[in-house]
């Protein structure tokens, strides 16, 4: 009988690092996420961002809800937050605030999922985009509930199906580039987690804009929405965003809805320039102490 012969050690090179080493927390991974989920992907995206815009871990904060995207938050190497159950954008509102008084450069980043962001969070998401608070919300929607056992969310598409929906669900579900530009956001883009270079260079964009901007990366989810709706891997969800994606920047985001095997209207819906928050508090004060 052949014998197998024993796998070679592997050579260990010395003073070699990955380019993105410097925003990783390496003694926390590797990550907890599943096989086929597609947040490895957005984390990296974002942090090939920060590395082209040249924003070090220490100026940018990292704010994040519960579920799985919340677990975004520790991974990185940066100040960072793990808040309470939709509460992301209060929190970094506040932070947003404070940090206007000593570091008005620093970029506060919320990073969540549809549920926390639209269900409990929802009315907080569309103040914060009315008042277009100089934030950056990035909301990763795999369209169910994942960490919790595969409910339908705010977001899961008419006719899907969940362990809430075991026959498909008949609610209308959240457009969410409509619903944001919809509240006066500056900057609303989407793209799914294939589409990594397009998404890497929409989270510079809206990094790089003043005021409140919005990133919708839709990602699989195997374990949950995807087995229960015919895509029980990561590959077979990439491959219908592959079939299934139309790239439509600047057209109206209301017509971008996401239904059950329908195509995914992606790309910049909005990019146009308004003043912030703090541009128009300023202003407020000075023809106050005018009028004095």
């Amino acid at each position: 009988m052949e014998r197998v012969k024993a796998r070679p050690e592997p050579e260990i090179i010395e003073d070699v690092h990955h380019p993105l080493q410097p925003y990783f927390r390496e003694e926390r991974l590797p990550h907890i996420w599943c096989s086929g989920c597609g947040l490895g992907t957005t984390m990296s995206c974002f942090a090939y961002a920060l590395r082209e815009l040249d924003i070090g871990v220490d100026d940018v904060s990292i704010v994040s809800g519960i579920g799985c995207t919340g677990r975004l938050a520790g991974y990185m190497r940066s100040d960072s937050y793990h808040t309470t159950h939709g509460r992301a954008i209060p929190f970094a509102s506040g932070l947003r605030v404070a940090l206007s008084l000593v570091k008005p450069g620093h970029k506060v980043v919320v990073f969540s999922g549809d549920g926390d962001l639209f269900a409990i969070g929802g009315n907080h998401f569309i103040h914060a985009a009315r008042r277009n608070l100089d934030i950056n919300v990035v909301c990763v929607n795999n369209f169910n509930y994942g960490m919790t056992g595969g409910q339908i969310g705010p977001t899961t598409p008419q006719g899907a199906r969940g362990t809430t929906a075991p026959f498909g669900t008949f609610e209308n579900p959240f457009n969410l580039p409509y619903l944001a530009a919809s509240c006066g956001a500056p900057y609303v883009a989407r793209w799914t987690t294939l589409h990594a270079r397009r998404l890497k260079d929409a989270m510079v964009e809206a990094l790089s804009r003043k005021g409140f901007s919005f990133v919708e990366v839709i990602s699989p989810c195997p374990i949950n929405y995807g087995r229960r709706n015919q895509m029980p891997t990561g590959l077979e969800e990439l491959k219908y965003y592959a079939e299934n994606s139309v790239i439509r920047n600047f057209s109206d985001p209301k017509d971008a809805d996401i239904s059950v095997k329908g195509e995914i209207v992606v790309g910049t819906f909005v990019d146009e320039e308004k003043p912030d928050y703090f541009s128009v508090y300023h202003k407020f004060i000075e023809q106050i102490n005018d009028e004095k």
